[in-house]
Parts: C-alpha cells; structure tokens; sequence
C-alpha cells in the first residue's frame, strides 16, 4: 500500500498492511531534527514515515501594524503576545452588546487565496493522505474575545449571546472551508479542525454545555466535510472522553493526539468503548515517554500502545500532541518512528 491506501484504509476500520504515521512538528523540533539528521523538509518526512502531507490557504489581506507589547494578531482582531501562539492582550467582545457582536468588523471568507492549494495538493501525486481545509478554532476564538471565564457565564446568562458569536466565528471558517474545498476537494482527502476541549482532569465543560453550545457547530463542518467526500478529524487536547460520543453523533471520523497521561483516557478502554466508531490518532505520550525517556524506553513504549490499538485498523500512531516540542529529543521521535515501522505490521 501506498501511505494515502493506509491512512484511507484506517479510516474504514480495516487493517491495512501496517498502523500509518502521523508527524506534527513545531517549527523550532523542525529545525533541530533537520541539523541533526542532516535531511531537509521533504527528505525527512519520507525517513520518518510519515503518511499525511498538509496544504494550506494564505491571507491576502495587508498586515496592520502591530500594537505595542503584541508579537501577533488572529484573524478576529485579537492581539497576543508570550511563549508560542501567546495570551491575548485583550478580549474585544467583552463589553459588547449582542448589538455590538453584530456590527463586528468579522473577517470575510474571501480574505484567503485558495488558488493555489490544487496545485500544492497534486505535487504529491496522490501518494499521501492530504489534509486541507481551515483549521477552525471557533472555540479558542471565542475565548480570545471575551474571555474564558466570562464565556461562560454567558453560557448560562446569555446563551443568544454566545450564540451569536459562535456562529460569526464558524460563519468565517465554514466560508473559508467550502472555497477550498470548491478548488480542491478532489486532490484532498481529510478535513482536518482544531479545538482543545480537555484539561489534564477531564473536559473545559460538561456534557450539556458541550451539546448546546458547541456540537451544532461541530456538526456543521463535519457535513461540510462530507458533503465533499472527504474525512473529517478534529484535533483535541486533554481528556475529553465524556464527550465522545458526541463527537462521534456530530459526524467526525477520527480524533487526533490522544493523551493517555489524561483522566479518563485510558488506552483500552478507549479502543473498546470507541475503537469501531471513530479513528484514533496519536496516543504516544509526548510529555512522560517522548521528552523524558531514552530511546529504548520510547520503543517499548511505542510497541505497548500499538498491540492495544492497532486492532482491526481505525488506528494512526505518532505523538501524543500535535506540536512535537523543541526539547523533545531527535533520537527519541526517530526511535518512535522506527518501532512504528516495526510494530505496527498486520499480519
């Protein structure tokens, strides 16, 4: 099988001829494994194993002027600033009326240049799995403008309120999505989301907050996805298994970075309890194995978590986390690859 045949294969909940690889870097462990290895970009996705390639939409709108004390700013006009994507300076929308909400100045879908992704996408000659289609944090957004604590509260106070600007925020990324989507969906293969719904503890929210306020609009860009044949997989830290089975009735076929290090993300029950519904992505743990082990820890490891998982497909084995972190050793993410190769055959 080629890797797109593999990962495609897992998806069906079939075994394909090995557990397919999944690599999610951070640019800075990025650069190091290139030193180290001394392969470029192309050259060490292909030592790795990894079985996905990515393409994105860019912004064509002029940058605005940064304020001071902020080292960037999202698309919905939050400036940040700090380690990594930052905190938010400011939450915009925290004073504002539903009146207010309404009058936002919100991005307008026709912002990104789609017309290049077909051709970023073919390149690869349908060798890999492509993922495409806009990362969508509707959730993280709506934190940025007006706060965690704050957002609900007005779950429970103002619900037409946070109503109200979930669907602007999602309005934006579905509109994005389909432009993409109506230029390449036939060189694509998932549609691949992010938002962060577990802590170490358990989910951000109960079981009904989550069905109110944020399964319409998971459902929502899973029938987008669909609707142009494609998968659908949404990244989420943390431990979120309470709300799986939502996810699974919203439409996603797969779960990326699964953290066994959080409550209620047990490995074996996971596979049990979900294992035939939806594919599981990662479940390597990047914190306790990756980082602090050796490499003879991190290949046994590895082999742990593939005979658990492995079973029957539905399963793609890489890092816990999406964002392999700069102090995690290169040696280590090598042996992981290395022991998926050779741990993950079907027979």
């Amino acid at each position: 099988m080629n890797p797109k045949e593999r990962v495609m294969t897992a998806f069906e909940h079939c075994a394909p001829d090995r557990v397919p690889a999944w690599c999610g870097s951070s640019p800075e462990f990025w650069e190091k494994a290139k030193q180290a290895t001394g392969l470029q970009d192309e050259a060490l996705r292909v030592r790795i194993g990894d079985d996905f390639r990515r393409v994105f939409a860019t912004c064509t709108e002029p940058g605005i002027p940064l304020s001071p004390g902020s080292t960037s700013r999202t698309i919905f006009g939050v400036e940040r600033d700090g380690v990594g994507y930052g905190q938010p300076l400011s939450h915009p929308l925290s004073k504002a009326t539903i009146t207010e909400v309404h009058a936002y100045p919100w991005p307008d879908p026709l912002c990104m240049d789609v017309s290049q992704i077909r051709r970023e996408a073919e390149r690869f000659q349908g060798k890999y799995a492509i993922l495409g289609g806009d990362w969508s944090p509707f959730f993280h957004d709506a934190v940025d403008l007006l706060g965690m604590e704050l957002l609900f509260f007005k779950m429970y106070d103002e619900p037409e309120f946070v109503d109200a600007v979930l669907q602007h925020i999602v309005d934006y990324y579905a509109g994005v999505s389909q432009r993409i989507f109506d230029a390449a969906a036939s060189a694509l293969d998932i549609f691949f989301i992010g938002n962060d719904f577990g802590t170490q503890n358990g989910p951000v929210m109960s079981p009904s907050l989550f069905r109110r306020f944020i399964f319409p609009h998971l459902e929502r860009l899973a029938r987008l996805g669909h609707a142009y044949n494609l998968k659908v997989m949404l990244h989420c830290c943390g431990g979120y298994s309470p709300l799986i089975p939502q996810m699974i009735e919203a439409g996603l076929d797969g779960l990326h970075a699964v953290q066994p290090s959080c409550k209620g993300m047990d490995l074996t029950m996971l596979k049990r309890t979900f294992g035939d519904k939806i594919l599981f992505n990662g479940a390597i743990d990047s914190h306790h194995v990756l980082i602090r082990g050796t490499p003879e820890f991190v290949r046994d490891e590895t082999r742990k978590v593939l005979e658990i998982m492995k079973t029957g497909g539905g399963y793609v084995a890489g890092a816990s986390h999406d964002y392999i972190l700069e102090e995690t050793p290169v040696e280590n993410v090598l042996a992981m690859f290395d022991a998926i190769a050779e741990f993950g055959r079907y027979n």
